[in-house]
């Protein structure tokens, strides 16, 4: 098994990390410049009535003061009142296998592991019995399993049809904040909101051969804010739907965005403390109702600590921040990968869970780890097993009419004629920050009258530090099993 170094953004991260990101500069719809552009209206430093009638306004975020408009900028007077609405997109190319893909030959030698057998994350936090051995003391399902819950999950939608996620959904409360006309469902946006709901929410209830996966709290409830889509998303579009999630009573968001390199410089790119600016506003708001806001930190294996580095929305005051960790040769390589017993024991791993995967961020943003996916980057793709270090969950195969032509700008978007559940892996601290999302939904179910502040301490508190420290896991790594035992 090869080495591979943590700290290097490798050319190949590319084919293996599958987050959200976000890009710098305007959003603009259908050309037109700057009157057609996307900006952030400040309404702390104009009045909504000095706003002219010509400016569309997409969301009203009266919460924070804010408005999501889009016209001509220069026509809101004041030169602070305004600022970009910076650009969104979907970077979904992380490994998505869509079907169950490649298995270990043999699981105590008794054929295929099972779809279950495969979370490694579930597994060492003891969440429930996942294998066909013999029940080995309390799991975590013993105690709660977030009954009475709901999180948010804002993203590019949830496939609610999944037959590990029916049921879970939200429907009536879940909502479309991008500006395309569908629903809450992926409509074509990716599967990674997906891929999140099934870590914190997913119930194990396929009764096919190879069963389901099972999340953190399979009976909290989910809300899907969608705000990825076909059409460019923007900041806008994600504060509203993190506004609304508080309005919704949820007890947690989940948001799995962040401003990639080299969007972390302030001086280079001064709208970054718009940005964080807005995001403060509106963490403050979430803590007001009673909504824990989790973030990834980000996938660039980069230092947060530095005053002249700025990741957001991860530094914004008041976001939880989770930075990613996994193993390497999860059921692979050449020690005892055929014996899935043993996968995650002892000295049989080449790198242990709690291993700072190769491209988190770290520093002072960081409040915890969990369970993200690591990778070999010389094995990924090639070896057996290797996609088995990163997080598995549920997933959705989208089948199109016809595969649009990039070179053409006058091509339109493939029709989707067909769309099914599946499972795939997938790595990215975007995978960390629901493990922490379902930990919050354990924590509400039990103590539903705890404050934000109670419930992010009992979570660091619970945390076990590994041998890299703080720099890396913040507080600790999370620990599922000591967080219900302090909170019952």
């Amino acid at each position: 098994m090869s080495n591979h170094n943590r700290r290097s953004f490798l050319k190949a991260t590319g084919s293996v990390v599958g987050g959200a990101a976000l890009v710098s500069g305007p959003a603009t719809a259908g050309g037109g410049g700057k009157t057609n552009e996307r900006f952030l209206v400040d309404l702390r430093e104009v009045s909504r009535s000095e706003v002219p009638s010509d400016v569309e306004i997409i969301h009203d975020i009266s919460q924070i003061d804010i408005l999501a408009a889009r016209g001509d900028p220069e026509a809101v007077p004041g030169a602070s009142s305004t600022t970009p609405d910076v650009a969104v997109y979907q970077d979904d190319s992380g490994p998505a296998v869509e079907q169950a893909g490649p298995r270990a030959n043999s699981h105590n030698h008794d054929g295929a592991a099972s779809n279950a057998e495969l979370q490694w994350d579930k597994r060492v936090q003891d969440v429930e019995n996942l294998t066909d051995q013999p029940e080995n003391g309390q799991t975590v399902h013993d105690t709660t399993k977030g009954e009475g819950t709901r999180i948010a999950v804002v993203d590019s939608g949830v496939y609610d049809a999944h037959p590990d996620l029916e049921g879970v959904v939200n429907a009536e409360l879940s909502e479309n904040f991008t500006t395309d006309p569908y629903d809450f469902r992926p409509n074509g946006a990716g599967d990674h909101g997906t891929h999140v709901a099934g870590t914190i929410a997913a119930t194990n209830d396929n009764d096919g051969p190879d069963g389901g996966v099972l999340g953190t709290a399979p009976e909290t409830e989910i809300v899907a804010h969608r705000v990825f889509s076909g059409v460019e998303g923007a900041t806008g579009d994600s504060l509203a739907a993190l506004a609304a999630a508080a309005d919704k009573g949820c007890d947690a968001a989940n948001f799995s965005v962040g401003y990639p390199l080299p969007y972390v410089d302030p001086e280079q790119f001064p709208w970054l403390l718009d940005i964080k600016a807005s995001y403060e506003r509106v963490a403050a708001y979430a803590r007001e109702k009673g909504m824990v806001f989790v973030n990834s930190a980000g996938n660039d294996s980069l230092d947060m600590s530095p005053d002249d580095v700025l990741s957001l929305p991860t530094e914004a005051e008041g976001v939880f921040g989770v930075s990613a960790t996994g193993p390497i040769g999860c059921g692979w390589g050449d020690k005892h990968s055929d014996n899935e017993e043993k996968w995650l024991t002892g000295d049989r791993l080449e790198e242990p869970t709690t291993q700072p995967a190769f491209y988190t961020n770290y520093g002072d943003a960081v409040d915890v780890s969990a369970a993200g996916g690591n990778a070999d980057l010389d094995a990924i793709g090639s070896v057996d097993g290797a996609y088995n270090d990163l997080v598995y969950s549920t997933t959705v195969t989208t089948h199109y009419e016809d595969g649009p032509d990039d070179d053409d700008e006058g091509s339109k978007p493939s029709e989707i004629v067909d769309t099914e559940p599946s499972y795939g892996w997938k790595a990215g601290t975007s995978m960390a920050a629901p493990q922490v999302t379902g930990a919050v939904a354990l924590v509400r179910s039990l103590r539903p009258d705890a404050s934000v502040d109670e419930i992010e301490s009992l979570i660091q508190e619970t945390a076990r530090m590994p041998e890299e420290g703080e720099t890396y896991h913040g507080a600790g790594h999370l620990d599922l099993r000591r967080l219900v035992k302090r909170a019952r």
